[in-house]
C-alpha cells in the first residue's frame, strides 16, 4: 500500500497531538489509545517508547529547558513510525482517525507552542497553511 497524502497528514497530525499530549493530565488515556494501534505490532515496544518519550520531555521541562527542539525530534520520530503503521497495517487508519479527531476535539489541552492544522485537497485543488503569517505567489493565469 502506497502512503497517501491523506494518511501522510493524518499521521504528521496523529504524531502532532501525540507528543503534544506528553505532558497533558489526558496522557494516559492518549496513550492507550495508541497503544491500541499498535495492538497488532509489538504493543510492548511501543509502550516503553511511549515512556521514554515521555520522561525525555518532562525531564527537559523540569530542567528549565526549551523542550521545543525535543518536541521537533519527537514528533518526526513519531510520525515516521504512524506512516509506517498505516502502511502495514492499513486498517489502523480510523483507529488513527478516531483518536486523532478526539484530541483535536479537545482543543485547549494542547502544549504550548504546538500547532496542529489538518486539510484536505482534492481535484486539483491547492490548500495553503501557516502557523502565522503566510503570502502566497501565484503565477497569472495565461
Amino acid at each position: 500500500m502506497d502512503l497517501s497524502s491523506e494518511l501522510t497528514t493524518l499521521a504528521a497530525t496523529g504524531a502532532t497531538q501525540l507528543v503534544g499530549a506528553v505532558a497533558a493530565d489526558t496522557w494516559p488515556a492518549v496513550k492507550s489509545g495508541v497503544l491500541a494501534l499498535w495492538r497488532r505490532a509489538r504493543p510492548e515496544r511501543v509502550a516503553e517508547d511511549l515512556e521514554d518519550a515521555r520522561e525525555q520531555l518532562l525531564a527537559a521541562e523540569e530542567a528549565g529547558a526549551d523542550p521545543a527542539g525535543l518536541r521537533v525530534l519527537l514528533v518526526n520520530e513519531w510520525q515516521a513510525r504512524l506512516a509506517r503503521l498505516l502502511v502495514t497495517h492499513p486498517g489502523s487508519a480510523g483507529e488513527l482517525r478516531a483518536l486523532v479527531d478526539g484530541l483535536l476535539a479537545e482543543g485547549g489541552r494542547r502544549a504550548p507552542g504546538s500547532v496542529a492544522m489538518t486539510a484536505y485537497a482534492t481535484g486539483g485543488g491547492s490548500v495553503y497553511q501557516a502557523g502565522r503569517d503566510l503570502t502566497v505567489h501565484r503565477p497569472a493565469a495565461g
